[in-house]
C-alpha cells in the first residue's frame, strides 16, 4: 500500500531527499516549503502524486490550514516528518534574546503545531506514524551550540511524552537522531551570533574538533527512513549515522559515573520524616 506523507522544510536537505525517496517509490507526500518554488520539479517528475504547500511552521494558523488541505486532498495521512528548522551557533553569554526565541519558534513550537494539527485525522484513522528530525544534539550538547541543544532537548523530552500519550491510538514516534551530515544546516541556512573574544580559543578548539569528523552523505539516509516507515514496531528514537553508539555510550557512562559519585548525598537528600 502507498503511503501519504506530510514533510515540512521539503526545499532541501533531509526534508527533500525523504520526500523524493517517497514519491520515486509511488507514495504520495504533501510537501510544504517557504518557498514552493523549489519544489517545482517535483510537480514536474511527480505530478498529482505531490502537492506543495508554502508554510511556516512558526505560523499556527497557516499549519492547520495546510494540514487540512493535505488531508482534503489526499483523503488520510500515514507519514508526518517534523524536519522544518535550523542551526544557532552561539555561546550562551552571546546569544540575544531574539536569537533564543527565534531558535525555539521552528524547532519546539513548529514541530509542536504541526503535531497538533495532525493528530486528531491520525486519531480517527486509529494509525500513523510522526517522525521529529532532532539530533545527536538532542542528547548531548556541545559548545557553541547551546541553545540549538536547548531545542532540540525540548523536542526529545516533548516527542517522549507524546509516545505514551498516543501508544493505545495506534500512532507511532519516532525520534531521528542524526550525525553530521552534508547538508546545508551549518551553511546559509545557520544563524550565527556576533562574537565576544573571551569565547575564541572555545571556538579554535570546536572548529578543530569537527574539522576532524567526515560528515555523512545525506542521500544514503533515504533507505533508512524507508525502514523505519515500514517497521511493523519502530524505534522511539533511531541514530542516523555512524560512530553514534560508541559516543552516546561514553557520554552515559560518564554520567552514571557522576551520578553514582555524588548518591551518598543524593540519598541523604530524601532526610526522613518522623512518624507524628
Amino acid at each position: 500500500m502507498s503511503r501519504t506523507w506530510f514533510i515540512t522544510g521539503t526545499s532541501r536537505g533531509f526534508g527533500r531527499i525523504w520526500a523524493e525517496a517517497a514519491l520515486e517509490r509511488g507514495d504520495r507526500v504533501a510537501a510544504t516549503a517557504r518557498d514552493t518554488s523549489t519544489l517545482a520539479d517535483l510537480v514536474d517528475r511527480y505530478g498529482e502524486n505531490v502537492l506543495p504547500i508554502e508554510l511556516d511552521v512558526t505560523d499556527k494558523a497557516a499549519v492547520d490550514l495546510a494540514v487540512k488541505t493535505a488531508h482534503g486532498r489526499f483523503g488520510r495521512l500515514d507519514v508526518v516528518v517534523n524536519n522544518a528548522g535550523y542551526g544557532l551557533f552561539t555561546m550562551i553569554e552571546e546569544v540575544t534574546e531574539q536569537q533564543a526565541r527565534d531558535q525555539f519558534e521552528p524547532n519546539v513550537f513548529g514541530a509542536l503545531w504541526v503535531t497538533q494539527a495532525v493528530l486528531p485525522y491520525l486519531r480517527e484513522q486509529g494509525s500513523g506514524h510522526i517522525l521529529q528530525v532532532s539530533s545527536i544534539g538532542g542528547l548531548n550538547a556541545f559548545p557553541g551550540l547551546g541553545l540549538y541543544n536547548a531545542s532540540k532537548w525540548a523536542l526529545e523530552g516533548m516527542s517522549q511524552a507524546l509516545a505514551a500519550e498516543v501508544a493505545g491510538l495506534g500512532v507511532k514516534v519516532t525520534l531521528v537522531e542524526p550525525a553530521g551530515f552534508a547538508t546545508d544546516w551549518a551553511g546559509s541556512s545557520a544563524v550565527r551570533s556576533e562574537p565576544l573574544p573571551a569565547y575564541e580559543g572555545v571556538r579554535e578548539a570546536q572548529a578543530a574538533y569537527w574539522s576532524t569528523v567526515t560528515p555523512g552523505d545525506p542521500q544514503a539516509t533515504a533507505s533508512a527512513i524507508l525502514q523505519i516507515v515500514d517497521a511493523e514496531e519502530p524505534p522511539l528514537r533511531f541514530f542516523l549515522g555512524a560512530g553514534l553508539l560508541d559516543a552516546m555510550r561514553e557520554e552515559h557512562a560518564r554520567r552514571v559515573a557522576t551520578w553514582e559519585e555524588w548518591n551518598h548525598v543524593s540519598e541523604a537528600a530524601a532526610g526522613s520524616l518522623s512518624a507524628s
